[in-house]
């Protein structure tokens, strides 16, 4: 069952209009009188019609000082909500109904202002979030060093990376610029942090640059776009219904955390061109992770501020992508995307 409890607060005076409002987005709502010249509404409100209602009592309330609401998710109602065409709500715009496959997909999406309160606190540069960024970075390197996949899935689920992921792929598809720097700083610094980590492992250990776990990170094929691309969908899919954190978290670090650890182990250890592939193939992943994120978002029907900004951008990451991959292309035309290549470049460098 998916349903969210809304509790408003509002002035006595404002409560005609609020009143002429609800009916529009739920068909449960009771009053009481609260100290203060207050009066609270509580709401149950099927969770795909949140959205519309948060935004409408924004607009609504924004201007009054005294406005409050609270969202909270129900974990059982009686008698229960039913998610059909029998109890859809008409848009208050009389915008066309949506279709099944809309109403399919957006059904379960939390809102707008639930995602963003998800991905806020993850989106601070704090001693804490340095700190684990460099710790599941060094689990990872230590894992790929010694061929222990086990290890490295350990690093992912710390996933330090999640939240700026995901900020940066929210603030372009509302077109948010506050959170789109705010996340993009946050990741960069995440990642500076990732490859130095694995810098200090490169030089301070031994290791041994054909291993398995650390060579597949410097070799780019087409299977990488298509496993970053499910990562991606996967993940905002996830997300977007509050599943797991650690679920999540797996998803976007398989794209993430190894390629940077290993970059800098290889750069530490003083293999350049192989520290510069993994990097490669990080820089497919991300872009990857954001134009499935983006197209996820946009399908499950998360408003964007403007069509034409949030457009551009989606434009522009696939731009980013489609030279990448004719990069990767080029690499694989002169054989330097090769296992055979690489192999032989750090076989003769031991």
């Amino acid at each position: 069952m998916s349903a969210r409890l809304i509790e408003i607060y509002l002035p006595e005076a404002e409560i005609g209009r609020l009143e002429e409002l609800l009916p529009r987005h739920c068909r449960r709502f009771w009053r009481e009188a609260v100290p203060g010249d207050q009066e609270k509404y509580s709401c149950i409100v099927q969770q795909r019609y949140t959205e519309r209602l948060l935004n409408d009592l924004n607009a609504a309330f924004e201007t009054v000082p005294a406005f409050t609401a609270y969202v909270a998710e129900l974990e059982a109602v009686l008698p229960p909500i039913e998610e059909t065409v029998a109890t859809e709500l008409n848009h208050p715009d009389a915008l066309p109904p949506p279709t099944r496959l809309e109403r399919f997909f957006s059904r379960d999406r939390i809102s707008t202002d639930e995602l963003y309160d998800d991905i806020e606190e993850s989106l601070h540069i704090r001693p804490s979030y340095l700190l684990t960024v460099a710790l599941s970075a060094i689990i990872a390197g230590r894992g790929m060093r010694s061929g222990q996949t086990a290890v490295v899935i350990g690093a992912m689920i710390i996933a330090p990376l999640l939240g700026p992921t995901m900020g940066v792929a929210l603030a372009a598809t509302v077109g948010s610029a506050r959170l789109g720097w705010q996340a993009t700083t946050t990741l960069g610094v995440g990642c500076i942090v990732a490859v130095l980590a694995g810098v200090v492992i490169g030089a301070s250990v031994a290791i041994d640059p054909l291993v398995p776990e650390l060579r597949n990170r410097t070799i780019v094929h087409p299977a990488d776009i298509a496993l970053a691309l499910a990562c991606g969908a996967a993940g905002v899919l996830a997300f977007s219904r509050a599943s797991s954190l650690t679920l999540v978290g797996v998803m976007i670090a398989v794209a993430l955390v190894p390629p940077l650890s290993a970059a800098g182990i290889y750069w530490g250890a003083g293999y350049p061109p192989a520290s510069a592939n993994a990097l490669f193939l990080f820089a497919i992943n991300l872009v990857c992770l954001n134009v499935a994120g983006i197209a996820v978002f946009l399908f499950q029907g998360l408003p964007p501020k403007s069509w034409r900004l949030t457009g551009g951008i989606f434009a522009l990451w696939v731009f980013i992508l489609l030279g990448l991959a004719s990069m990767m292309a080029g690499r694989f035309v002169f054989g330097l995307a090769s296992i055979g290549w690489m192999a032989r470049y750090l076989a003769d460098r031991i």
